[in-house]
Order: C-alpha cells, then sequence, then structure tokens
C-alpha cells in the first residue's frame, strides 16, 4: 500500500495513530547493568532490545534505547527483613515502568502529588533482579528444594519438603554470636577445635601425675 492510499483510508489512518500512541507507552523490557550504587540503592540499566525509528526517507532504522539512570532496585523485603545481593556490572534485570511520575515518592515516600504528568515513562522504571537470558541461565536448579546459593551452585543453603535444612560450603561457615544454643542430637565427621585445641586428640593434667589419654572413642 502506498503512503497516498494510507492517507485516504480512515481505517489505516487511525491504526497508525494507535500504533503510534502505543510506541510510547512503556511497560518492562530487560535490561544490562552497567553501574550500581548501593548507597542509593539504585543502578544504571542498558534496555537489552532496541529501539525503532524511521529515518527521513521513510525506513526504519533500529538503534539502542537511551540509558536509564537512578532506577531503584526492587529487593525482596518485608515485616523487617531484607534480601540483598552484590549487584554488578553486567547484571540481567527487568525494568518495569511505573505509570506516573514516581520522582516525589522515591524522594520522600508515603502518598503524594506527582511532580510530572508523564505516563508509563522511561525516567520511572524499577529493576527487578533478575530474568536471565539463555546466555546466563543458572545450571543444576533443585526441581524440589528451595535454595539460597551461588550462581554457580556449589555454595547454598538448601530446605526441604520434608523439614531438612542442608548447608554446603566450598570454604568455611563462621557462626558469631553472643551465645549459640544446640537442640538435639549432634553427629560430627572430622575434627573440631574449641580456642585452637583439638576437641578429638586434648588431653589433661592427671591427677597422678603427667596427662591422660585422648577421649575414648565408642566402641574403643
Amino acid at each position: 500500500m502506498i503512503r497516498e492510499e494510507r492517507i485516504d483510508d480512515i481505517q489505516e489512518s487511525l491504526r497508525l495513530a494507535i500504533e503510534g500512541a502505543q510506541s510510547q507507552i512503556w511497560t518492562a523490557i530487560p535490561g544490562i547493568i552497567t553501574a550500581a550504587d548501593l548507597a542509593t540503592q539504585t543502578v544504571s540499566v542498558q534496555p537489552s532490545i532496541m529501539g525503532s525509528v524511521t529515518d527521513r526517507v521513510g525506513n526504519n532504522v533500529n538503534q539502542p534505547l537511551p540509558l536509564l539512570i537512578n532506577v531503584p532496585i526492587v529487593w525482596p523485603r518485608g515485616g523487617g527483613f531484607a534480601l540483598t545481593f552484590p549487584v554488578k556490572d553486567g547484571d540481567e534485570v527487568l525494568v518495569v515502568f511505573a505509570s506516573r511520575c514516581i520522582d516525589s515518592w522515591w524522594q520522600s515516600g508515603g502518598v503524594g502529588v506527582p511532580i510530572e504528568s508523564r505516563m508509563h515513562d522511561l525516567s520511572d522504571g524499577f529493576a527487578i533482579l533478575a530474568p536471565t537470558s539463555q546466555q546466563k541461565k543458572l545450571t543444576s536448579v533443585s526441581s524440589t528444594n528451595a535454595q539460597l546459593r551461588t550462581e554457580a551452585g556449589d555454595t547454598y543453603i538448601e530446605v526441604t519438603p520434608s523439614g531438612k535444612v542442608k548447608i554446603m560450603a566450598t570454604s568455611e561457615i563462621d557462626l558469631t554470636a553472643p551465645a549459640i544454643k544446640l537442640n538435639g542430637a549432634i553427629t560430627q565427621v572430622g575434627g573440631i577445635s574449641i580456642d585452637g585445641k583439638s576437641f578429638g586428640s586434648h588431653q589433661h593434667l592427671d591427677p597422678q601425675g603427667g596427662t591422660t589419654g585422648p577421649p575414648i572413642q565408642n566402641g574403643a
């Protein structure tokens, strides 16, 4: 269809007008973090989907969308608790755009009047961590248990439907608290040291002189 025919066709003209309006409505788009500011808990995001513009001769040309800056990070959070991550450049996110200007809310919180009348604008995004492309998908995801894990999957805290909690670490587990209470039977495989002394091979002074032998194992 040539351009003149489009102009004379009311339905086609309406369709083009609607598509033009829709092209200015932003809902959600995947992106890649280019910078993170954990002090303000915001990121800069490069949208992963390119935009399309029409050049002077009527050709559609694809080009990158503008960099999104000061995008608030969406942490899993509620009831006085929060789950945070060491966000870094290259992480993939889903940017969801608010239907109204968020500037006033972001600065002051609470309920307030938007300072601008913009709607579904690129300036009003939230970065949700993190949908991933096939190039960055996780491996060895458990189909039965919940895990807090590294991307590699070699270090994790796992909860099973039966109520078992498993902790797997590739280096060490560090517990620091004024008091640590353990209830129930404990089975230890490997050595234990208390204040630098081996629990399995330590000795005591013998009242008769000398030292005692190491602890006796069951069946020994």
